[in-house]
């Protein structure tokens, strides 16, 4: 039996089988994020419409053809957002529940180290605003581990995720297309000497690229395990 037809209850139970780093939350929390689904589903699109007025001023210096590129935290809340709100009416998408777990990985880890790494750069947010994108973006990684409860993630379904944040490296980082890389603005010049002998740039897109491998290794993972807890089942 797959997983999506184990969620036509809408409470699926959770898998004893995953190791701790594939599953780190108490039962409990995932118990509640998915009893709650509805209210979690509805806090996403607040950030959601949020992030897209937060992202307004990257929008009007970027070329529309790019526009998908730019908001990448709103994306990823509005991917979470619409899996569980699939999930939760019995349809559930696995290319969109992993699109929605690689993007708050991948942004709820990402903003967070920049913030960090750019610290001393980023004294003009007030400090409310600067811990509310802190500690709002780790609540995505949270929420991002309970969605092995509603999705096996099935590998075509994570080659799918895996190649739109691919695409999102290469005109972040790499090839923009059109125009200048198209990151997330940060507080200081591109070519800013940091450490390591790293400039601004390369600090970022190592964040970026680390992050993008560890979903893709969180995501396998995972399927493997519940592939290997489904075939010693007896």
């Amino acid at each position: 039996m797959t997983a999506s037809s184990q969620m036509a209850d809408r409470e699926q139970a959770a898998d004893d089988s995953l190791p701790s780093y594939l599953a780190p939350l108490p039962t409990t929390l995932e118990d509640l994020g998915l009893r709650f689904a509805w209210l979690v589903v509805a806090i996403n699109l607040v950030g959601t419409a949020f992030g897209f007025w937060y992202y307004s001023a990257q929008f009007s210096r970027t070329a529309p053809a790019l526009w998908p590129w730019v908001p990448d935290s709103p994306l990823a809340t509005l991917f979470v957002a619409l899996a569980i709100g699939a999930w939760k009416l019995g349809r559930e998408q696995p290319w969109l529940t992993a699109l929605a777990f690689f993007g708050n990985i991948v942004l709820g880890l990402w903003t967070p180290y920049t913030l960090l790494a750019f610290a001393d750069s980023y004294a003009y947010l007030h400090p409310a605003m600067y811990h509310f994108l802190f500690w709002s973006h780790l609540a995505m990684v949270v929420q991002a581990f309970v969605l092995h409860r509603i999705s096996d993630f099935p590998v075509w379904a994570v080659g799918v995720a895996a190649v739109w944040y691919w695409s999102n490296l290469i005109v972040d980082y790499f090839v923009p297309v059109v125009g200048d890389p198209h990151h997330t603005i940060i507080p200081v010049s591109r070519d800013t000497a940091m450490f390591l002998e790293a400039d601004a740039l390369g600090v970022i897109a190592a964040g970026e690229v680390s992050f993008v491998l560890l979903a893709l290794f969180l995501a396998l993972a995972t399927r493997v395990k519940k592939f290997e807890s489904a075939r010693n089942r007896p």
